[in-house]
Order: C-alpha cells, then structure tokens, then sequence
C-alpha cells in the first residue's frame, strides 16, 4: 500500500519563491514612493520654495507617527494578532492613501487653493512638540511642504508596517529553510526601487519640455495602486497555506505587556536594535540628498537636448540595462552549473559598466546614484546564502560599518578633490556608491535573520516593530539634521547645485563609526551568551 505524503505550497520552492516575489515587488513600489522627490530637490527649490530645510523636515515625517505616536508599536500588535496577510493588505492600502495626499499637495491644483491658504495660516506652532524641537512643521514653512508631509506621515505609517509584515511573512514561508537569502533576495529585489526612482522620477518631472514635479509624484501613485494588488494577491496564496497547514492566523493568546518585556530585557535585541538604527539612518536620509550631494561635487554638463543622450529613449534604454544587470547577476545566484553562473555574471558585470557609461554620456546626477542597488542586487543573495550555510552574521555587521565609514569619508573629502575633472570624479563616484550599496546588502543579509534567534516566535512581529520603531527615530531625525546642516553651513541664496555637504556627510561617517563599536560588542556578547548570530539558519546533517 502506497503512503501519499501531502505537501504544502512552502514546500514547492515555485511557490514560496513567487510569496517572496509578491512581497518584493510591493516593497519594491513603496521604495519607489518613498524617495520620489530625492532626485528633483533642486527642482522642489525652484518651482515650489523648499529650501533644505523644508525638503529635510518633510522627508523626516514619513515616520514621524510612526515615532511619537507609536504607530510601529501598535502596527506590531496589530500582525502578531492579525497575522500576515491582513497586514499586508492593510498596509498597502495606507500607503496608497498616504501617496494621494502627497501627490495633491505637490499637484499644480493645490496651488492658490484654500486648503493652501489654510495650512500657510495654520500649523505654525505645535504645542509640546515645538518646546521639544520635534515638531514635523514650522513658522514659515511653505503650506505645500506642510500638506506633503502629511501625506507623508500616512504613508509612513503604511510603508513601515510593511516592512515588519514583509520580515514576518518571510519567516513565515522560509523558516528552517534558505532564510537569510530569501531575506536578502528580497531587499535586494525592492532596492530596485532607488534606480527606478533615481532614473524615473527626473523623466517624468522634465518630460515634454515641460517641468511638472507633480508628474514624478503621479508616478509614484500609480506604482503603490500595483503594490496593493500585489498585496492581494499574496492574500490568497497565504491564505490557502493556512487551510493546508491549519495553522491560525490569528493568535489565541491575547497580547501581554509582558511579551514586549520579554524582547527589552534581551541584550541581544537592544544591540541589534542599535545598530540597526545606527546604520540605516546612514543609508536612507543620505539617499534623500545624495543626488544633490553629487550635483554639488560634480562637473556635470547637460547634453546636447537634440543629441540621444538627452532623449527619453536614453532613459529607457539606461532603465532596461539596469534590469538586465539585477536580473543576470541575480540569477547567478542560483545556477548550479559553473558554466551557466559565471556566464551570466559576466553579462551582468558587462552591463553594468555600459550602465556606468550611459550615465555619465547623460550628465545626470540621478542616473548616477542610480547604480546604488544594482551591485546590491547580485551580492546581497550570496551573503544570504553565506549566512544560511556558514553563518557569521555579527562580523558581517561589523564589516558593512567599517565599508560605511570609507564611504562617506569619500564622498566628504576625496570626490571634491575631482570636481574639476569630468570622468575622474564620475569614476569616484560610481566606485563609491556600488562599495556603499554592497555595504548595504550586509544589513538584511545578517540582521534580520538574527531577530528569530533573539525572541519567541509569538513575538516576532513584536520584535521586528519596536526595532523598526528604533529606527524609525533616526529615520525622522537625520534627514531633518542633513537639511538644517546645509541651511546653516552654506550662505543664504546659495544655488542648490552649489551646496557644500561635507559637515552632514562627516556626521553619517559617525554613525558608522558608532555602528562598527557596537558590532564589536555585539560579537563579544554573542560569544559569552551563545546568542547563536555567528552560527548558520542551516544547520548541516
């Protein structure tokens, strides 16, 4: 008598692959949202009035809820008890409206409306928050920023909760089996996000001769109504592992204050917390200004508007030889024939320099920093598999902060040296920025796999939203810093292709410097207390 053995759709490596695909690609859209103004900071200066200041403190409010009004918190409540795919579905749909409010306050439409007129007469003082120095807004602040920020915050609070669900869900799918890739594949996946945003969002602001920035915002709406359907379809899939498996999604046991005293009482997780914080408020406020920062320290002169350089069919060229680099060098990944794998990583290193090139023929600063996720795409899934099979996540922190450090100290003081020279500084740049991008790829590869061997699996949601909520705070407060640092370090009426970045740039070494000391600790704690974070997901039979 033959013995079926029924199998769940986890078990179909398709299967679980195209779960962590449909959350990737919802990321992959927020990611796109969430910097779509970064590119055209020059352009929100000159057609709107956001000064650095402006432009550094509405950046700063995406997660400002999230931080005082403990969004985050609540969000992980609201997945350990809702589970997964409700909060997947949840969030995106809080993005989507948080997305269409930012849209309209940077539309044409809202210019001379009475809701302009409202927020220029309102939100000047915020009790409490203004004595603190917190508030999201100020005197003088212009109304479309304000209104912006707003949308910004909703948005947030969505993105944020997403990112927690995203971890949880991939705990959910890939637990005792390739954990750490599949996280790194799929932060790798929705870094995608940045080029597109990088190339994109100048497109759609230049588009037919006329500057609109609210054009490169519709984009943006656009992609978070795919995130959503993405988010539904994932829905489904969960929802028909659930009657497989007949695991619950919601939990039985009700949430206990005791469970959050259980993940702060871990020093372990407060460490990992830290550094988490640390590193990432290095990587996403810089992103906010690092086009800038690179038309501040370039020689960078537009082409010849009739020449193919200045076309649109550049732009999608350039886009498509991105793909081409993530998708080829991603896919080496997992060729199991040396011809096959080092074939396709050969391509994709060969595209990636016609990337470079194209890039710098197109003069864009945007196109530039563009390069920042491609080498993270083909790297990050490696260090995954490293991690699975051999471990050493704590040192791979330490070895992101000590790459983190040389970045920035590069981008302060080594690219200004080259401003007088055309391709030697393009050249320092690009090199800078796939070193800065492979430092990256380091945090998700080793970090959040690390989460699971810290807490309780009921907690898990729990764990992953306060660490979030601690990065959150550096998320809110470094973006804002950047902007007034350039206000205050740069004469008033400078151009904004003029500013003089070094003094927040030596601040984001410092973090590094702060993240490569607590990594240090980190490993030594993990050694005394066999935290297991050295040790691999994939235990070897």
């Amino acid at each position: 008598m033959s013995q079926t053995i029924q199998k769940t759709l986890r078990d179909s490596a398709a299967m679980r692959w195209t779960a962590l695909l449909l959350l990737a690609m919802a990321m992959f859209c927020s990611y796109i949202f969430m910097d779509i103004l970064s590119p055209i900071k020059d352009l929100m200066q000159e057609t709107r009035g956001w000064d650095s200041t402006a432009f550094g403190t509405m950046q700063g409010s995406e997660v400002f809820l999230n931080v005082f009004a403990f969004f985050l918190i609540f969000a992980g409540i609201i997945l350990d008890k809702m589970g997964v795919r409700f909060t997947a579905v949840l969030s995106a749909a809080v993005m989507l409206v948080g997305a269409f409010i930012k849209w309209y306050a940077i539309s044409e439409n809202f210019i001379g409306s009475g809701l302009e007129n409202w927020f220029n007469n309102n939100l000047n003082y915020i009790p409490l928050f203004d004595e603190l120095g917190v508030s999201p807004f100020y005197q003088g602040m212009p109304a479309s920023a304000k209104f912006a920020a707003c949308g910004f915050m909703i948005f947030g609070c969505g993105c944020e909760m997403a990112g927690i669900t995203v971890s949880r869900g991939i705990v959910k799918w890939f637990k005792g089996r390739e954990m750490a890739m599949a996280m790194g594949s799929e932060m790798a996946l929705a870094r995608l996000g940045v080029a597109t945003c990088m190339i994109f969002s100048p497109y759609f602001a230049h588009l037919g001769g006329e500057i609109s920035v609210s054009r490169s915002v519709a984009f943006g709406v656009v992609l978070m109504c795919i995130a959503l359907i993405m988010t539904i379809v994932y829905f489904v899939m969960d929802m028909k592992l659930d009657a497989q498996t007949g695991e619950a999604e919601e939990k039985d046991d009700p949430f206990k204050i005791s469970d959050l005293g259980q993940i702060l009482t871990s020093s372990g997780f407060w460490l990992v917390a830290l550094l988490c914080v640390l590193y990432y408020s290095a990587i996403f406020p810089f992103q906010k200004y690092a086009t800038n920062m690179l038309q501040c320290n370039l020689t960078l002169e537009a082409p010849a508007p009739d020449s193919f350089w200045a076309s649109s069919s550049m732009t999608i060229v350039q886009y498509v030889i991105s793909l081409f680099v993530a998708a080829t060098g991603f896919a080496s990944n997992f060729m199991k024939r040396n011809t096959y794998k080092y074939g396709l990583l050969g391509a994709s290193v060969v595209a990636l320099i016609v990337y470079c090139y194209m890039g710098y023929r197109s003069q864009s600063a945007g196109s530039i920093f563009a390069v920042f996720p491609l080498l993270a795409v083909l790297i990050t899934p490696i260090l995954g598999k490293y991690v699975d099979h051999k471990g050493k996540a704590a040192s791979m922190l330490v070895l992101g902060s000590l790459l983190l450090i040389g970045c920035h100290l590069t981008f302060a003081f080594v690219l200004p040296m080259f401003k007088d020279s055309t391709v030697g500084g393009v050249v320092i740049a690009y090199i800078t920025i796939l070193v800065l991008g492979s430092s990256f790829s380091l945090v998700p590869a080793s970090l959040w796999p690390s989460v699971p061997k810290l807490v309780d699996a009921k907690i898990i949601g729990s764990a992953y939203a306060l660490i979030f909520w601690i990065q959150n705070i550096g998320l809110w407060l470094f973006p804002m810093l950047y902007g007034k640092m350039l206000d205050a370090t740069n004469p008033a009426g400078t151009a904004p292709t003029e500013l003089d970045h070094t003094i927040p740039l030596v601040m984001f070494a410092g973090l590094g410097v702060a993240a490569l000391l607590l990594g240090l600790v980190l490993k030594a704690v993990d050694k005394k207390k066999g935290l297991g974070l050295e040790e691999p997901n994939i235990k070897e039979a």
